[in-house]
């Protein structure tokens, strides 16, 4: 599913660069006056101090001073220019990203999502996204500058004292030495941090999203050696490279401390002899220093693009991904009233699963019809909900919609005749009554209330001090697992849509509360079709239709009367949830 990309990554993504190729011209006109600005400055100076103050000559004192402080003023304006510029280039590039990349997987199918985690895609759209505006920020700063500053600096150098070039020739070495074991030593643990980073960040998740498990079963401790564990390895690796990474400054330090006094030692000698000015040497002085400098600036960013690579590559497939569920080119439209469904010999089967989940399954669902889905666990009932709302395509066969297959659709057409209530009540931060018109922006007050009624959760809103406009905590952990779901029933009954599809939606309902919804239900959905999920035969006894599946397959179809006699295994369901209540 992933498509590999045969280019080089970084290269692709520079394309988000495009519209600010503005910024970058200015960015590089101002760096050719900021190096050149430098590259004056150890010249003037050696002037003042030849001609100036061995010289005795006043007025060169001034005039060459005016002139280095006009040069330094230009140099710093446009050093300031540079920081603007590449920092709008910088933050705009990793804004069009992060945007680009949120789009695509908004894009996504169940299918993508199950190939790609929930952690690593976190850590693409945090972790590497920001490893690329490090290296589009310091490529832009040193784009020219550290290149024609060192060019630059070493001409000047060799035109003030060709016979001090060696020394240059050394250091030089040295650096490119201490950059090689960098590159051999160190590259290797960049890609490992990204992987530790995506393991750290799915524990974490992990541990979050399952705090009651590990709590109810004590196993805070266990949790806690498997995060520290990660953790341990991540941090080890990241010190190896850090200490890595810090040995370089000392290292830089020391080149650079003995190449200077190799000069000052070697240049006294030459102004011993007089063919050397103080002022000259002094010049070379800087000159070196700033060869040193560009030639470490070019090494460290060839250092920092493999490690920028490697989040290239992490952000490239997610932007690779061909999403599988796409709007046709031509998509058909839908009746006015578009309320049937209708499965034609439907199977399906899961990415990389040796078996179908769902193997040829037909039947049909008129307006104004409730037909409910029951069966043992893993028979295929959310599988084939799924089915409707194009989350996944079918395998086989064809799943119609108003008398149109749902692939000769748009997704946003089919979705808006939807009201889809999934088992997993998710809810956002924000109010209730947030989270009601997240169905239908358009959904007015009295519209709200409506559903919530009808969903039996008026009751319980009016007792909260805020009523509707009461907090949502992030996935509504301030709410009871039943609460929860009626409002997530009232989301899909605000939509007011042709079909509904509750998948597993009255789980956590007591059977009182289940019974007042479904009867208030059937009479708010008297025009639309309805399609009910359910592990409970109470649930669903009073649908119009009840399909038993078993293992992907259609085991039986009638009322809940004629399953009770014409189908083994809606009995035997029956019989035991009948049993586990006189137990209970």
């Amino acid at each position: 599913m992933l498509i590999a990309y045969r280019s080089v990554p970084m290269v692709r993504l520079f394309r988000f660069l495009k519209p600010y190729l503005g910024y970058v011209s200015i960015t590089v006109a101002l760096l050719l006056i900021q190096a050149v600005s430098e590259l004056s400055l150890p010249s003037i100076m050696a002037d003042i101090v030849d001609r100036g103050v061995r010289g005795g000559v006043d007025g060169v004192i001034f005039l060459s001073g005016a002139k280095m402080a006009a040069m330094t003023v230009i140099g710093v304006i446009a050093s300031v220019g540079v920081g603007f510029a590449a920092s709008r280039t910088s933050a705009g590039f990793t804004r069009d990203l992060r945007q680009s990349l949120f789009e695509r997987v908004q894009s996504f199918s169940l299918a993508e999502f199950d190939s790609l985690s929930t952690a690593s895609l976190l850590t693409r759209t945090t972790n590497d996204v920001t490893h690329l505006q490090h290296i589009v920020s310091m490529f832009l700063r040193m784009l020219l500058f550290a290149p024609v500053m060192g060019f630059g600096s070493l001409v000047m150098a060799i035109r003030t004292s060709y016979s001090m070039s060696w020394i240059l020739a050394l250091a030089v070495f040295l650096v490119s030495l201490m950059v090689v074991v960098m590159v051999v030593v160190a590259m290797p643990r960049f890609k490992l941090i990204q992987g530790l980073v995506d393991r750290l960040n799915l524990i974490g998740r992990e541990h979050l999203d399952g705090i009651m498990v590990i709590r109810a079963y004590g196993a805070e401790s266990f949790e806690m050696n498997r995060f520290d564990e990660a953790n341990s390895e991540l941090t080890a690796v990241n010190l190896f490279v850090n200490r890595m990474m810090s040995a370089l400054h000392p290292s830089l330090t020391l080149v650079m401390n003995g190449c200077s006094l190799l000069i000052v030692w070697i240049g006294s000698k030459h102004v011993a002899a007089s063919s050397l000015e103080v002022g000259q040497m002094m010049a070379y002085l800087q000159y070196a220093m700033h060869v040193i400098m560009s030639f470490l600036m070019i090494s460290m960013m060839f250092i920092m693009i493999p490690r920028a690579a490697v989040s290239a590559k992490r952000i490239s497939e997610v932007l690779a991904v061909d999403p599988s569920i796409t709007d046709p080119e031509k998509p058909e439209a839908l009746e006015a009233s578009a309320g049937s469904v209708e499965f034609r010999g439907v199977s399906f089967k899961y990415e990389g699963a040796e078996d179908d989940a769902l193997c040829d399954v037909s039947f049909s669902m008129s307006p104004g019809e409730t037909v409910a889905l029951v069966g043992p666990t893993g028979a295929g009932k959310s599988t084939l909900a799924n089915l409707i709302p194009r989350f996944y395509d079918a395998s086989g066969g064809s799943v119609l919609v108003g008398g149109k297959d749902v692939r000769a659709l748009s997704l946003a057409e089919l979705r808006s005749r939807i009201g889809f209530c999934h088992q997993k009540a998710a809810l956002f931060s924000g109010s209730i009554a947030d989270n009601i018109r997240y169905g239908n922006q358009n959904a007015d007050e009295a519209g709200i209330e409506a559903a919530a009624s009808t969903a039996q959760a008026l009751d319980f809103i009016s007792e909260l001090e805020g009523g509707f406009e009461s907090r949502v905590a992030e996935g509504g952990s301030n709410l009871s697992g039943g609460q929860r779901q009626r409002i997530a029933i009232a989301r899909a009954l605000a939509r007011n849509p042709d079909l509904y599809v509750f998948d597993d939606s009255f789980s956590a309902l007591d059977g009182r509360t289940d019974a007042r919804l479904r009867a208030a239900l059937k009479k708010r959905t008297k025009s639309a079709s309805v399609l009910v999920v359910s592990q409970k035969i109470e649930t669903v006894k009073h649908a119009d239709r009840i399909i038993v599946l078993d293992d992907g397959r259609i085991a039986g179809s009638g009322t809940h009367e004629e399953l009770l006699l014409l189908c083994p295994l809606y009995k035997q369901l029956a019989e035991s949830q009948n049993a586990a209540e006189v137990r209970s």
